[in-house]
């Protein structure tokens, strides 16, 4: 958990930084929109593409089982989301930039792009505040002995659980012969009505 904790940290100072690169560009007249977000939008793609593993190595750990555990990876779901539509954005920033190559009637201004760069940053801005927030709040019951004890208790209970789980589902699902005839019968064809 150590590890996680320092690499939740990391998260938020690299989306900090984009984001100021995305109001600079945003500020611009953004005469080179490919060469002036392009590189920002793979950045933050990559980011997204990191935040996610880690959300998923964070949520198949003993994590989960941890206090307040599995409301701080709803969270870092939702922060992942706003990451990956943050490069979206960035993409359909330098798309209605270069519009104008393609359409008589675009827009030759950067307006439409400044405002996906500003929703761009709004969302990286509230990526910042959960990281932020989930960080601090597993660094602090790793640092509180009472707060490790209690985690542990609870992620031996969780472990224990899990036989009792597995065997519960085993019970409830039926042989393999019998789900195979049950699939194929929804997709066999209705016989022909008499008219």
């Amino acid at each position: 958990m150590t590890e996680h904790t320092r690499l939740l940290g990391e998260v938020a100072p690299a989306l900090m930084d984009l984001r100021v690169e995305v109001e600079q560009v945003r500020k611009g007249e953004i005469t080179k929109p490919v060469r002036e977000i392009a590189p920002i939008s793979l950045r933050v793609q990559e980011l997204a593409l990191q935040c996610t593993r880690q959300f998923h190595d964070l949520s198949i750990s003993q994590y989960a089982a941890m206090k307040g555990g599995e409301e701080n990876l709803a969270h870092l779901a939702g922060a992942c989301s706003q990451i990956s539509l943050a490069a979206t954005l960035c993409n359909l920033a330098i798309h209605h930039r270069t519009e104008i190559l393609l359409y008589e009637d675009a827009d030759p201004t950067p307006a439409a792009s400044r405002d996906q760069l500003r929703r761009a940053g709004e969302e990286l801005g509230s990526a910042i505040t959960t990281y932020r927030a989930v960080a601090q709040r597993l660094s602090r019951r790793l640092a509180s002995a009472a707060a490790r004890a209690e985690d542990q208790q609870l992620i031996a209970h969780a472990l224990a659980a899990e036989p009792e789980v597995a065997s519960t589902a085993a019970q409830r699902t039926p042989p393999p012969h019998l789900t195979a005839r049950a699939t194929a019968a929804p997709y066999a064809l209705a016989a022909p009505r008499r008219a």
